[in-house]
């Protein structure tokens, strides 16, 4: 493709840190946090400046720490990149903490305080007040171990390897041939992965028990009685309680699940099979070999920028430079951490895409959702604190999966062929339902977790059953595979690395449903709506950042029928 001619950022001039500062020890910019500290304040001009220099000391830090994750995740066999990564995380990290609650104090202390525009810093100060009611000492050892635990997940996800005609291949290429029109073939994929996955089933029990009871120890310290009501005040879920997360497991259980049986009853009829097997849930029910939108992480991004550009010639240009930067990392391969994200990096305010492309449709709606993030990036850059820019994921998962459907409209630049750009829409479509009963599931399985931190390995695994049983199809036939389906948490990387990080992506496709709705029916104004909600960055409550989207922040068993009646019908059109 063309490439067009695009600006690219540069960080911007710094008036508290010297222009370079290498981060390599504590003391080197431990002076920094004492200045802070000790500053005089005499005026809410100076509280406000005050506020900068802290807001850049933490854009610095998180930038520097950033780097550390990505290139780690990148290659997860390198010793010196885990080190470097540890290293910020015991050795500057456990004292950055103490420090920010002081500086917390003094914020919360001052008489110049009430003078600032309380509408523009609302929701700011009550992240901090938050902050400082949750602070414990005693916790910074142990939340610098569970950080360093954690990431251990990635690694023994990493080293997941199966052979396939000669080849070693990761997991992620191996499901790739769930797809394959030979049945059989899909089955001894299928076996094969699971039978890699059972290889390290103790290991990823024991890892898990350690987590949950150094969480468990972290939320007694704090004054909680267990892990789930401390995460949700550390999380700053101020606007919605556990309750209406019951709720939304209920909802989704009633009305998407109905849904997912019918669609698994026609998939068992069409592939005129005896029993439905969870190898036959991927082929395509007319025998046509998977869609194959791209071949290399290269042309995924170039295709990915071209639709981009036709949504909107902004977003084409953000994805541009960060191409031109080299802020991306798409393909697969042995040894790279699973999973995907973007990562901001709040100095230079150009975020990192990481995933791992096999040249599948899901890769396609992977990269557009990190690209989704990439503009929320992109838009928020110019925000004056930090603070304004670090999104709930609400929010930041508002701004991804409503990528994935806005930007389906322009897969034609994928799919040349009107039948495949039909399939693609049409399992987008299927899994933007089905993606909302395994997030159920996966945050109900976590609140029964950690509301009983004493659990036995067996029954964690027997309570993953039964909540599994809620949300899943009964048209799906698990016989010889129980094992399987009993570890399938094990799948999920959230579990280990970010808890409770995972009901926001199912409240977000419900709001990106409801976006995408608002983009069909006129899309020049659902676009600007969807933009001026990511301008916001979290100046605004989340309710509030939603009605600006245009949407309702909503998980009423009346709201979700009528999104995932709109799903459906949009689904009988193509």
């Amino acid at each position: 493709m063309e490439t067009n001619q695009v600006i690219i950022p540069t960080k911007p001039i710094r008036h508290f840190l010297p222009q370079e500062l290498s981060i390599d020890s504590w003391d080197r910019i431990k002076l920094f946090f004492q200045d802070l500290k000790e500053r005089k304040i005499s005026s809410a001009k100076e509280l406000e400046k005050w506020m900068l220099d802290r807001s850049e000391l933490e854009a610095a830090l998180s930038e520097d720490m950033a780097w550390r994750y990505i290139k780690m995740t990148c290659d997860t066999a390198n010793k010196k990149l885990l080190d470097s990564y540890n290293f910020f995380v015991t050795e500057i990290e456990p004292h950055v903490a103490p420090f920010n609650n002081e500086l917390n104090k003094k914020l919360v202390a001052s008489i110049y305080l009430k003078e600032l525009d309380q509408n523009k810093y609302h929701i700011y100060l009550r992240g901090v007040k938050k902050a400082l009611e949750l602070y414990r000492d005693e916790n910074i050892p142990l939340l610098t171990k569970i950080q360093t635990e954690s990431q251990k997940y990635g690694a023994i996800a990493a080293a997941m390897t199966i052979e396939w005609k000669g080849e070693e291949i990761t997991l992620q290429k191996a499901a790739s041939f769930l797809k394959d029109t030979d049945r059989s073939v899909r089955e001894e994929i299928y076996f094969k992965i699971q039978q890699r996955r059972n290889k390290d089933k103790e290991k990823l029990n024991d890892l898990f028990s350690e987590l949950l009871q150094l969480r468990h120890q972290v939320a007694l310290n704090a004054g909680f009685s267990n892990y789930r009501d401390y995460k949700f005040e550390e999380l700053g879920r101020f606007d919605y309680t556990v309750k209406d997360c019951t709720d939304f497991h209920e909802s989704i259980a009633k009305e998407v699940l109905p849904l997912a049986e019918t669609a698994d009853l026609e998939r068992k009829k069409a592939l005129k099979l005896e029993s439905l097997k969870p190898w036959d849930t991927d082929v395509d029910l007319e025998g046509r070999p998977a869609l194959k939108p791209f071949s290399s992480g290269a042309e995924l991004l170039d295709k990915s920028i071209e639709c981009f550009y036709k949504v909107r010639h902004s977003y084409g240009e953000y994805l541009e430079i960060m191409k031109t930067m080299g802020h991306l990392d798409l393909e697969s391969r042995i040894g790279k951490a699973p999973g995907g994200y973007n990562y901001p990096l709040y100095e230079i305010g150009v975020p990192f895409i990481f995933m791992n492309s096999v040249g599948t449709q899901r890769d396609l709606v992977t990269m557009v959702h990190e690209g989704g993030h990439a503009i929320h990036s992109f838009v928020t850059r110019d925000l004056e604190l930090v603070d304004f820019k670090s999104t709930p994921s609400e929010v930041a998962e508002l701004a991804s999966m409503s990528m994935e459907l806005i930007s389906m409209e322009h897969w034609d630049v994928f799919f040349k062929n009107a039948d495949d750009l039909k399939r693609a829409k049409k399992e987008q479509l299927e899994k933007s339902l089905n993606t909302l009963l395994w997030i159920a599931a996966v945050d109900k399985f976590q609140h029964w977790i950690y509301e009983n931190p004493k659990h036995t390995v067996e029954e964690r695994m027997k309570n993953w059953e039964n909540v599994i049983n809620q949300f899943q199809s009964k048209v799906i036939d698990w016989k010889g595979f129980e094992e399987a389906k009993s570890r399938s948490w094990q799948n999920q990387l959230h579990i280990f690395e970010v808890p409770f990080y995972y009901i926001e992506y199912g409240m977000a496709q419900l709001g990106a449903i409801a976006v995408w709705r608002n983009y069909k029916r006129d899309p020049e104004q659902g676009l600007n709506n969807y933009e001026a909600a990511l301008r916001l960055g979290y100046t605004k409550s989340i309710p509030e950042i939603y009605k600006a989207a245009g949407i309702e922040f909503n998980f009423s068993q009346a709201y979700v029928k009528e999104l995932a009646d709109f799903v459906k019908n949009e689904l009988e059109k193509i």
